[in-house]
């Protein structure tokens, strides 16, 4: 029995379909849409609502805070830090040792240099700081009693997805409607993770019998410049978008305008000086240890033109969406 926990969101219902309901529980502070028949409700933040049997043999922790706009900063670290001890405590007093952790390629910080697993970090933004913090925890967990222990570190880089409504979404929506200007250069390479094969890497973990502390990064390949994005979506919807580029100064002076209205009026806004930084920023991470023992069910570019069809082209659907970033 694997339990998840934060199985309520965009990952973890994804998860949840991969494995099997008859396979998994899911705990999570809030109802599932999919699979409430086997979901309790508990917040790790309170030890005493970590419900989990003892049939379990490994847990999946994806419970997070991960928005860059979360009020106050401590929050990350409650959750992401606080929390994962409070998921580690009670694993321990069940004896389960098996553990894969969701952190995040934010730990390396903006525009390095293709870094692997080995490589320094470096997180810009609390939700980076928190989820390195959470590692060395779960290291130093693990380095403990190391004795049958399975732990896998998963350090995604932004994941996409139908139903998810994060920064992706955010950017296929806007070049969608044709009203999109490229900020810099353009030649800027992002990194991306579709949500299907995030889930497929985290079975297969769940699979493999080797024990050990492992860190894998996880992206999708080949990577693609903002160019050859922007040139993917406008074929595939048939649109045309404005060659007019806008220098890097003014978007993030835009940006800046929009970081001071938005504290004024106490309203978060779409564009700040944050996101149009990691949007000319370059992201490209090294995942050949991943990709050493997976295979991708579904390339880059087929998932890009899948989310595509089901966001903006395809009519007939519910109305289950998640939000992240």
């Amino acid at each position: 029995m694997i339990q998840v926990i934060g199985g309520s969101g965009f990952v973890g219902t994804r998860l949840i379909k991969n494995l099997g309901v008859k396979n998994c529980r899911n705990l999570d502070k809030n109802e599932s849409p999919f699979f409430n028949s086997i979901t309790t409700i508990g917040n790790i933040l309170n030890p005493s609502e970590i419900n989990i049997s003892k049939d379990v043999k490994a847990v999946v922790l994806l419970a997070a805070e991960h928005r860059d706009d979360i009020s106050p900063h401590t929050l990350y670290y409650d959750v992401n830090v606080t929390g994962t001890k409070n998921v580690l405590d009670k694993m321990d007093e069940l004896g389960i040792k098996e553990l894969v952790f969701t952190s995040s390629v934010a730990v390396y910080g903006l525009n390095k240099t293709f870094p692997n697993e080995n490589s320094m970090v470096d997180p810009f933004n609390h939700y980076g700081k928190s989820k390195w913090h959470a590692e060395e925890l779960i290291k130093k967990w693990f380095d403990k009693n190391p004795k049958n222990k399975k732990v896998t570190i998963l350090r995604p880089t932004v994941i996409f997805g139908e139903r998810n409504r994060g920064n992706v979404y955010n950017l296929l929506k806007q070049i969608s409607s044709g009203n999109f200007f490229i900020i810099g250069k353009g030649k800027n390479k992002k990194s991306m993770a579709y949500v299907e094969n995030i889930v497929n890497f985290i079975n297969l973990k769940l699979e493999i019998s080797k024990t050990g502390h492992e860190i894998y990064n996880y992206t999708d390949q080949p990577d693609l410049t903002m160019l050859e994005l922007t040139s993917l979506i406008q074929t595939h919807m048939k649109i045309k978008i404005p060659r007019l580029r806008i220098p890097y100064w003014l978007g993030m002076l835009i940006g800046y305008v929009f970081d001071f209205f938005s504290w004024l009026i106490k309203k978060k806004s779409i564009i700040s000086s944050v996101r149009v930084k990691k949007f000319c920023a370059t992201t490209q991470f090294d995942s050949k240890k991943a990709h050493s023992i997976f295979k991708s069910s579904i390339s880059i570019k087929s998932a890009l033109k899948k989310t595509l069809d089901y966001e903006f082209n395809n009519k007939n659907k519910d109305e289950v969406i998640f939000y992240s970033e």
